[in-house]
């Protein structure tokens, strides 16, 4: 059958504008993509920091910059002393930036010299740059383990070294206490005070929180040891404002045949027995007893040795009365002092005065023997400047 000309061109413009057959989604034969997670959102969302570019070329590649990551040095050693920051708390210590592959560790008993009752947070702080010493290799993971407590250690025994040195009083706390004696903290360092050498106490619980002044007895960094005296800091603390002619309080601590010992203030001063009374004694325990409170006129000190020569005769205001009445010599100690001290200044004044007239006749008979000799020279007079020199000393 023949189709005409004009059918085949209507079939044929037909085909030409018929949609073309559809062919299955890509999109639908695949599963729904999963939901999106915060990391994912806020990385799209992410532009990155602002970043200042510049047309200048830079004589500085990738390949640079690779090599210099290469060959940087991280080399640390055990005991080495680096700069370093920390950066965060951690489980039973601190992580801690010293510029090597991974971050160090600080542990907590590493922190501090003295850390007892106190958090890392009270001892470190973060973002602080500071001083760490390396105390073991890497592990594993590159990790370095570092101290704070060892550098403390080593400052804290060159400061008492020193403190030892020029022989100076120093203020610790006390911390224990035990049978032969108390511990206590100086510049954070334990030392050991031996209860013969505490001042006026005991070594009880009682003494623990007392900030005591101390000296050195012994320092022994070697056998890591450190001994210290109340005792000997009290006494020369007290005997740099004693002098002689002061009056002091004490207690009668113990008795001997050749007098008693009284405890003035952690140290101890004789009463000899002739300077107790100006009568004879025939029996002491009559006069004073172990604990009786005494006053006392100080006649003689040595500072150096700590010592001090007491007497309580300079204040009897009767001769005596030391034997008869002790109560009345205490009551009037001041008053008799000055007295006494009055009377010892006149005393002296006469005494000079006569010793001025001596020289001074003895100067005038020379002057006669050498006119009648006709020699006025006083070179040739060994004398001549007696007067004159002794005049200097007794003014």
């Amino acid at each position: 059958m023949k189709f005409s000309v004009a059918v085949l061109a209507l079939v044929a413009s037909a085909k030409a504008f018929s949609p073309a057959p559809k062919t299955p989604s890509t999109t639908a034969l695949n599963v729904a993509a999963p939901p999106m997670t915060r990391f994912d959102r806020l990385k799209q969302t992410y532009k990155g920091p602002k970043v200042e570019t510049t047309d200048e070329e830079v004589d500085f590649t990738y390949e640079d910059f690779a090599t210099a990551v290469a060959n940087t040095d991280y080399s640390f050693s055990r005991n080495d002393v680096v700069k370093g920051v920390c950066v965060e708390y951690d489980r039973g210590g601190a992580i801690v930036d010293i510029g090597a592959k991974a971050s160090a560790f600080l542990p907590e008993q590493e922190v501090a010299l003295v850390n007892v009752g106190k958090n890392i947070e009270d001892l470190v702080d973060l973002d602080d740059e500071m001083d760490f010493q390396i105390i073991s290799d890497e592990d594993e993971n590159g990790q370095l383990l570092v101290s704070i407590r060892r550098i403390q250690y080593r400052q804290a025994w060159e400061n008492v070294i020193k403190a030892q040195e020029t022989d100076e009083v120093l203020e610790a706390e006390v911390v224990a206490v035990n049978r032969g004696g108390a511990i206590c903290l100086v510049e954070g360092l334990r030392a050991f005070l031996p209860g013969s050498h505490l001042a006026g106490q005991m070594p009880t619980e009682d003494l623990i929180g007392q900030v005591l002044p101390l000296k050195f007895l012994e320092v022994d960094q070697e056998n890591n040891k450190l001994v210290v005296s109340n005792r000997r800091a009290v006494v020369e603390q007290q005997m740099e404002d004693l002098s002689r002619g002061d009056i002091i309080q004490g207690m009668v601590k113990a008795l001997k045949p050749y007098g008693a010992f009284v405890e003035v203030g952690g140290m101890s001063g004789l009463l000899h027995i002739s300077q107790i009374s100006y009568d004879r004694i025939d029996d002491l325990e009559k006069v004073l007893q172990p604990g009786m409170q005494v006053k006392c006129m100080i006649i003689d000190h040595d500072k150096v040795n700590g010592r001090i020569a007491l007497s309580t005769k300079t204040l009897e205001p009767e001769p005596g009365d030391m034997l008869k009445d002790p109560s009345l010599v205490f009551d009037k100690a001041e008053e008799t002092a000055e007295k006494y001290h009055a009377r010892m200044e006149a005393e002296r004044k006469v005494r000079e005065e006569a010793a001025r007239d001596i020289v001074l006749g003895l100067g005038d008979s020379l002057e006669d023997i050498g006119g009648l000799n006709g020699n006025d020279n006083d070179e040739s007079d060994p004398l001549a400047s007696v007067s004159d020199n002794l005049d200097s000393l007794l003014a």
